[in-house]
Parts: structure tokens; sequence; C-alpha cells
């Protein structure tokens, strides 16, 4: 049978509210109290974008909330969104010193948000557009988050800069691929407003390869590429065609472009992969009014990529998951999705994985959402940019300073560039790119941001995440190999250790 809508306006309204309101007037005052102000502070090392943290905690505790927003939005444009997406347990809050004190860090994104919201409601305009212009033109291929990082930086330092977009709106997976509970549409749409407002031209609706070619590319003095991924992974199993299987991506980005209460969804819906998309795609399948949801992992639990918040979330909202079972053919009658046929999986002796033979069975499904991972642009770089040198994943070969490539004026950055990372990352590659095309330019080198109490320190980093940030699972993994005895300190007392050293 076709998909169908299953629940009222009222009851997604209520469903797909923001899982993290924003807080108070009190909630805010009360929380950034709780900051402990650290001289050298660890988050400011998780953030990839190096936003100075305590600053802004302690502006919204002496009640400058637009000051707040000024220090967030001054390194990460983005900071309204990031305030709702970033994975904080992993970044900033992961490194917060109080979770070996009280287990409980300083929620910065909600802080981070009430800050942003502040001026974006109260229409406040806390960054200015450059009033000295070089006459340099930059192109940037891609309105998602790094394409938006590298513009609003590129405009900032003086120089003219025109963003290609192929979809209608510009933004991104923060317009179209966020789960709709995390953050609305219309948040990216206006952190697009502001990078306008800084003097960025946006053209959306073209695209390069198609409407723009690489003559007109060539007319630029600077060319960034911020594209992100290509089309979903194919299973490559018989039944993949039936109407009723659809990519996780566009079955978020319905549910961002359509009235809630038109978007189909199944009754027994089966999500293939388990990484964080394939959480958000299994969330909001729930949400939706889906009576059963199942993640379907061909590996264990111990191997997926999701974060454990995600996972715990989509087991709260009722979503089951099924490990180390593989589907082998998606099944139909009358030209319709009814189930899967599955196989369970194992590592063997080597470490591989191989299906168990004899294992086949089938499970009723009426809608199958994949999550197996997106395609590398590695065929259209080879089109428009055929001498660009790569890399054998099919990410592009660049500095990671500068994210210049192997062409002088070309540069890259966000998921095209590093093969898949957070929104937060994606702003800080196009940052650094925009300052790399300032250095090659022929300007004086942009500094910063550096922690206050960096100030001076030479050699050694400026302490702040945008030059070498740290993520703490990492760190975890890195003092988890040692022994016990020479590194009896937790994780989030190494990373303030070593920001100390």
């Amino acid at each position: 049978m076709p998909l169908s809508p299953k629940l009222s306006a009222d009851q997604l309204e209520a469903n797909l509210a923001d899982i993290a309101p924003r807080y108070t007037e009190q909630q805010a005052s009360v929380e950034s109290s709780r900051c402990l102000f650290c001289f050298d502070a660890p988050c400011i090392t998780a953030c990839p974008t190096g936003i100075d943290i305590p600053a802004f905690i302690k502006k919204i505790m002496t009640g400058n909330v637009t000051g707040a927003a000024r220090t967030i939005l001054s390194a990460n444009i983005l900071g309204a969104s990031c305030a709702r997406v970033c994975p904080t347990e992993v970044l900033c809050e992961g490194a917060c010193v109080l979770l070996d004190r009280d287990s409980d860090p300083i929620k910065i994104g909600r802080l981070q948000r009430y800050a942003t919201d502040h001026v974006y409601e109260n229409e406040i305009q806390v960054l200015r557009a450059a009033t000295k212009k070089s006459g340099k033109r930059v192109a940037v291929i891609g309105g998602g988050p790094a394409g938006l990082g590298c513009a609003a930086e590129v405009a900032q330092l003086g120089h003219d800069v025109v963003i290609f977009e192929r979809k209608p709106n510009a933004g991104g997976l923060n317009t179209y691929g966020i789960a709709y509970y995390k953050m609305k549409p219309e948040i990216s749409l206006e952190e697009v407003e502001l990078v306008k407002s800084l003097g960025v031209e946006f053209r959306c609706g073209v695209e390069v390869g198609r409407d723009v070619t690489r003559a007109d590319l060539d007319g630029f003095d600077a060319i960034f590429i911020g594209i992100g991924l290509g089309d979903g992974q194919r299973l490559r199993i018989p039944g993949e065609e039936l109407p009723e299987v659809v990519e996780a991506l566009d079955f978020i980005e319905q549910i961002h472009t359509e009235p809630l209460h038109r978007v189909p969804v199944g009754a027994r819906v089966a999500v293939l992969g388990c990484g964080n998309t394939a959480i958000d795609a299994a969330t909001q399948a729930r949400r939706l009014g889906a009576a059963e949801v199942v993640v379907i992992y061909r590996r264990g639990e111990r191997d997926m990529s999701a974060y454990a918040f995600e996972y715990d979330l989509a087991k709260q909202d009722g979503a089951s998951f099924l490990f180390h079972h593989a589907p082998v053919e998606v099944l139909g009658h009358d030209g319709h999705v009814t189930g899967l046929r599955l196989v369970q999986t194992r590592f063997n002796a080597s470490g591989a994985l191989e299906q168990i033979g004899g294992s086949e069975f089938t499970e009723p499904f009426d809608m199958v959402i994949k999550a197996v991972g997106q395609q590398k642009q590695s065929d259209w770089l080879a089109q428009l940019f055929p001498e660009l040198e790569m890399n054998r994943n099919g990410t592009m070969k660049r500095d990671f300073d500068t994210g210049q490539t192997s062409l002088r004026k070309v540069y890259a950055g966000g998921d095209c560039a590093n093969g898949g990372r957070e929104v937060v990352n994606a702003v800080g590659e196009g940052k650094k790119a925009a300052r790399g095309i300032h250095r090659f330019f022929g300007e004086t080198e942009a500094i910063g941001p550096i922690q206050p109490s960096r100030w001076g320190v030479a050699p050694g980093p400026y302490g702040s995440g945008f030059d070498a940030p740290i993520r703490v699972p990492d760190l975890e993994a890195k003092y988890e190999q040692l022994s016990p005895a020479s590194h009896p300190a937790p994780a989030t007392s190494a990373l303030t250790s070593m920001n100390q050293e």
C-alpha cells in the first residue's frame, strides 16, 4: 500500500517540538553562574571554531546578552544552529571540568542558544560588513555550513564573495537535513540572512557545472569548494527501486519542506544503518506516527557511529535495534514494499564481516529508510577540476591549516574535504580556508581566536580548538590505552592538564 500521513497537525506539532527548549532569563542566569570561568579553559580547546566560551557565559551572567552573542557569532557565524545541533557531549561540554566535580557540565549549547536567539529575535546587528574592500572576488561553491563559514569570513576580511547554491535556499543540511525536533529550517535561513548582511551575494537555484562553467569560475581570484557529500550509497539488492524505499536525507528534507501533516510514513518502518542520520530518521519516523521502527545494522552495538546520547534518545522514543543483521532483498507486492529478507552476520576469525549461511528470514515492513552513508564527490570534481589531486578515499588533497588544494587558487572544506563531520567542523574549515585565501591575496595574516590566557605563550597551541580541535572521545581512547597506574586522572582532567602544559 502507498504510504500516508498518520497524525494530525496538532499531534505533530507537539511530537516534533524543540527537544531542548530555550532557557528563560532566570534559567540562563542560574546556569551561567555555575561556570568556573577557567583561566585555561578546555571547552575552548574542544570547540572547532574556538568560541571564547567562558567569556560569553560571563556576559550572560552579568546581563550583557548582546555582547555574549557577539562573542559567539564573531567566532562561529552559525552559532545559533550549532547551539542546537552540535554534539556538545563530545566537544565543549564533554571537556567541561565540572564533569570531574559534579558530573554535570555547564549546558554550553543551551546558553549559546539563549544568547543568539536574543539578537535574532530582537533584530540586533552584532556583526558589520567590511568598510574597506580589496577588489578581489571569491567564488564559493555550496551554500552549506562550510560555504557560509568561508563566505562570512572572506567578506569580513574585505573581499567580495558570491555563493553558488543549487538548491532553492542556502544553508545545506542545516536547512534541509537536521532532525526537525532539533532545529527548524527558519533558524538556518536567519543565519543565511546574517551572512547576506555582511555583503555576501547568493545565487541560489544555480548548479555549478551546469549553469556555471569552469571558465566562469576561473574569472574569480579564488575558489572555495564546500559542496558537502553526494547521493546516498546504494544497497545493490533486489527491490531497492520500490517507491517506499527512501533515502534518509530525502525523508528528513521532506519534513523540512512540506507541512508536517502531509508527510507520509509507514506503519512498520525499517531504518538501515546506525549512524547519526539513521537515528534522526528513526526518531522522526516514530514522532510522525509510525507504530514501530526497527533500526537494522550489519555490525554490533559497539561498532555503530551514532553518538550514545542519540542512541538513547531513539530508544526512549520507542525505536528498537537489530544488530548483526543485513538486508539481502526488499520484498514487494503489486509494486509496493511488504518486507525485508534479512540475514545474520558475524565477524570471522580474521575480523572480516560475513553472512551466516542458512540464517535468512523475512520481516514485514511497509517502508524502508536507507542511511548507509553518502557517496564522495569525486566524479563531480573530476568533471569540473580534472587536474585536482585526490586522496584514495575520494576527498581532495589539501593543506589542513589553509584549505588550499593542489590548485593554487582553489580551496576546500567541510564534508567534501573531510569525508563527513559535524556542522561546527565545516564552519571552522570554511573559516580557515577564508584566511588562507586572504593570505593568498597577499594580505596580513588574520590571528586568533586565542584564549586570553594564551597570549604570549610560544611555542605551542593558541589554546583554541580553531587551531587544533580536541574531541573528548579521542582523548579518552588515548588515555584508556595507557596504564591506570601511570595515568590515574580521568579524561577530562587529562584535557585540562594538557592545556596547561
